[in-house]
């Protein structure tokens, strides 16, 4: 079974709890490789299927409208069919509309397939996380979600080099089948090593007994309200670098899309880092006697702090030196998410922290799309400049909220 009563994974020696982490890992690495492929060859799409940076901005907004969408309802969905059928579901869909990616001719095609893509990949966090809420004690959560939160950044990291291998191989068209059909091989994995839906989960640290809980409960939460704000400011920062990366080395360091192949991996390798070592400091913390709320801000105020980065990064002549801010920027961010997904455990049970992470998810989509769409403007009207100085303040802002919003280490019984 994938999980049983009171948590019966306590560490990562436990050959089960491996799996379970490496499979969680291995599937957000092929989620975000089918998502950043289309950033990667942006600039030679643009003249293939001839569209500008407004229009690309435009594509990408409609993938955040569908990962908008389906933050809420991939949640509640999952919360209700399970962890095991629910993680099937999403895989197996975004999959199917990546190779669907090779049949597109043009802006509308592409944008309505980032739109289906959007609404299938965002399952993948309230999945992860509520298995991880179903399998680990709060002092081993935080670890647990940097670890597969990490695969993102292994996507990111491989996306560069493969997506212009195989575009020089192939073209562009295979490479979206061949990335596509990884997917399905996971959902194989998926099927066979974890064959039966968990159990509900009895989280000792709550009294209640586990059910879940109506939309309109949820939203009268303090807590979710802080979650949902924190991660509408922060998480359009990641959006920014994951996105246009590519496109800001193109257009102000005069990179070739060789070039983005050789060192566009660089910032989120130190990404995948920034995950592991967050998770595993607030969890060292808690071992401690350090209380779960507090040590999970204390990581997110450091990991804030590198974040500032951004400002000097743009300004420097250096490309190298760029890259290395960039990379201590995104180190940063993912010390600061692992925490602020492992918050939701926190504060809710298993039973709940589905809906709990996709409604912040929602929050996060939501910022990522207002942030996409201003992006494109500051872009083609001012510079890149421009959207890392709103970076840094939208940081400030969110920093902010966790300790006005978020105060108390109050866990929420409903």
């Amino acid at each position: 079974m994938l999980a049983v009563k009171t948590y019966p994974i306590k560490g990562f020696f436990c050959s089960h709890g491996r799996m379970v982490i490496a499979l969680l890992f291995f599937v957000t690495a092929i989620n975000y490789l089918d998502r950043q492929s289309l950033s990667v060859i942006a600039p030679l799409l643009r003249n293939r299927l001839s569209f500008s940076m407004v229009d690309y901005s435009h594509i990408v907004f409609l993938f955040f409208v569908g990962y908008t969408i389906g933050q809420a309802l991939d949640g509640k969905m999952i919360d209700r069919i399970g962890s095991r059928r629910g993680m099937l579901a999403c895989v197996g869909l975004w999959s199917s509309v990546c190779m669907l990616h090779s049949l597109a001719i043009g802006v509308i095609s592409l944008g309505i397939l980032q739109l289906l893509l959007g609404v299938a990949e965002a399952g993948n966090w309230p999945g992860g996380v509520k298995v991880v809420a179903e399998n680990f004690s709060p002092a081993r959560r935080a670890f647990a979600i940097g670890v597969f939160n990490s695969g993102s950044t292994l996507g990111a990291v491989l996306a560069p080099p493969l997506v212009v291998a195989m575009v020089g191989t192939w073209g562009w068209r295979p490479m979206f089948v061949v990335i596509g059909a990884m997917g399905m091989v996971w959902v194989g994995l998926w099927s066979v090593l974890c064959s039966k839906e968990p159990a509900p989960a009895e989280a000792t640290e709550f009294s209640s007994p586990p059910r879940q809980a109506k939309m309109g409960a949820l939203l009268r939460e303090r807590a979710v309200w802080g979650l949902m704000i924190n991660r509408f400011l922060s998480d359009p920062i990641w959006w920014f670098y994951a996105f246009w990366l590519p496109a800001y080395l193109t257009q102000s360091r005069g990179f070739t899309l060789a070039q983005i192949g050789r060192t566009a991996w660089i910032p989120f390798a130190f990404a995948g880092a920034g995950g592991w070592c967050g998770g595993f400091a607030s969890d060292a913390l808690i071992r401690r006697g350090t209380p779960p709320v507090t040590a999970r801000k204390t990581v997110m105020v450091i990991g804030s702090c590198l974040m500032f980065c951004g400002l000097p990064a743009f300004q420097v002549r250096s490309s190298a030196l760029a890259l290395a801010l960039i990379s201590v920027v995104v180190f940063g961010f993912t010390s600061w998410a692992s925490n602020i997904l492992s918050l939701a455990t926190d504060f809710f049970h298993p039973e709940q922290v589905g809906q709990v992470t996709g409604l912040s998810g929602t929050a996060a989509a939501i910022g990522g799309m207002v942030f996409t769409l201003a992006t494109g403007w500051l872009v083609q009207n001012i510079s890149f400049g421009s959207v890392f100085i709103a970076s840094a303040a939208m940081t400030v802002c969110a920093l902010a909220v966790i300790f006005w919003i978020l105060p108390q280490a109050r866990r929420v019984e409903l």
